[in-house]
């Protein structure tokens, strides 16, 4: 049975600058959960309907996404946006054209001066790691988590707390000092390890449909929060793996992140719902866990229309393309250019010839052409590097986020309810 433990907080904070009430000492309650292993879920009739709404919709995305012939620049442009999103829901807030333009300086072997770029860039090199690495029946395992998490670190100042459980005990929402009036804390360290065991035993399960079961998965890890920082990012990557393992999503992932960014009070909420006390069996429990998971399968729906919007309008560009380049000949880099394009939309040239798997001189020929049909605008990252950027799909991508951000889907009906990027202005012609 859940329930809460009884803790006291001994204050180590001295000096001035820090209030009275920071300073003090205090007795705060943790929540410790049911593990999940064994345990009995009851889905409701209309939650179990929202479910399978869920898994037909990601099914269809990933049966039928063919209008980039195949998902690969649909789902490196997907994965971006998620952990662009994972990211903004941590207050790392960062557009998509900055983020392309760090993760260029990047591929030059130049250090990126851009810090919270580079943040989001661990966060897309920590998704990748796991979605590489999880597949169809793979094994989920505390080891994946802790590895998935040291990637998410690397580079930042908290590089030397990644990949390792906390030691600590640590809270959400009130004070940074100590957890009197905290909006919810976590077990304590000691039950973590254990915890997290019985959570990957969980996630290696197959008796609950794969959205219930990836709701359930990412609720348990952010009530566990094992982590000192860093578990927000952590935990949506574990949608992933789930939905990957139980062969939902194996070719293209649901952006279901920006969804929840912009539904941030619902996300909060059916978390929170999923918290129950007592007894798993309670109408309580139930419903707690019942109210989070119909949040989450919405969510995954909204993220599939808006995904398969966007690679119907990404499909919709590489045609314009081709008929502003004019004639190309199949195989060529031009043809392998204008298809890759959409999923590496700021490169340069010596990142086109890796990408397109030819020399330099054919790759740079390539973006040449399209720099003169005005596919591609020549830009400086880093100190002097040369790159080549194209604003469509970059604009293409912003909109997504745009479109994400809003209750409603629609931007002009329905204003972001978040920090997103800016619409770019059109020039007027004259």
């Amino acid at each position: 049975m859940s329930e809460l433990l009884n803790r006291h907080w001994q204050s180590q904070v001295a000096g001035s600058g820090v209030s009275r009430r920071d300073r003090r000492s205090c007795d705060y309650t943790a929540y410790l959960p049911d593990p999940l292993v064994a345990r009995r879920f009851v889905l409701e009739g209309e939650v179990a309907a929202d479910v399978a709404d869920a898994e037909a919709a990601i099914t269809r995305l990933n049966a039928e996404a063919t209008a980039l012939v195949d998902t690969e620049a649909l789902a490196r442009i997907l994965l971006r946006a998620e952990s662009v999103a994972s990211s903004r829901i941590e207050g790392l807030q960062i557009g998509g054209r900055r983020l392309l333009h760090a993760e260029a300086v990047r591929s030059t072997r130049e250090r990126s001066s851009d810090v919270p770029a580079s943040e989001v860039l661990a966060n897309i090199d920590a998704m990748l790691y796991g979605v590489e690495r999880i597949g169809f029946e793979d094994e989920i395992t505390a080891d994946v988590l802790l590895e998935i998490h040291r990637r998410l670190l690397a580079g930042t100042r908290l590089e030397p707390r990644g990949g390792s459980f906390r030691e600590v005990q640590n809270w959400i929402g009130g004070s940074d000092y100590n957890p009197s009036s905290a909006d919810y804390v976590p077990p304590p360290h000691e039950f973590v390890a254990d915890l997290v065991d019985d959570l990957c035993a969980f996630c290696n399960t197959d008796d609950l449909p794969a959205v219930a079961h990836a709701a359930i998965a990412h609720a348990q890890f952010e009530t566990i929060h094992p982590f000192v920082d860093g578990n927000g990012r952590t935990g949506r990557a574990i949608i992933h793996l789930v939905l990957r393992r139980r062969g939902l999503a194996l070719r293209v992932l649901p952006p279901v992140s920006l969804v929840l960014a912009t539904l941030a009070r619902d996300y909060v909420g059916g978390l929170m719902a999923s918290r129950y006390l007592g007894s798993a069996s309670s109408p309580e429990a139930i419903n707690g866990v019942n109210t989070w998971i119909a949040t989450f399968a919405g969510a995954c729906v909204r993220s599939v229309a808006d995904a398969t919007a966007f690679e119907s309008r990404a499909a919709g560009l590489e045609k314009q393309w081709r008929e502003r380049v004019g004639r190309v000949r199949a195989d060529s880099a031009t043809d392998l250019l204008l298809h890759r394009l959409p999923g590496a939309p700021v490169l340069t040239a010596e990142s086109a010839a890796a990408l397109l798997g030819r020399t330099f001189k054919p790759a740079n020929e390539a973006i040449q052409r399209l720099v003169q049909a005005g596919i591609l605008r020549q830009i400086t990252i880093g100190r002097r590097n040369r790159a080549y950027e194209a604003p469509e799909i970059i604009e293409a991508f912003a909109d997504l986020e745009r479109q994400l951000a809003s209750p409603a889907g629609d931007t002009l009906t329905s204003p972001p309810g978040r920090a997103v990027p800016q619409r770019r202005q059109r020039q007027k012609k004259t």
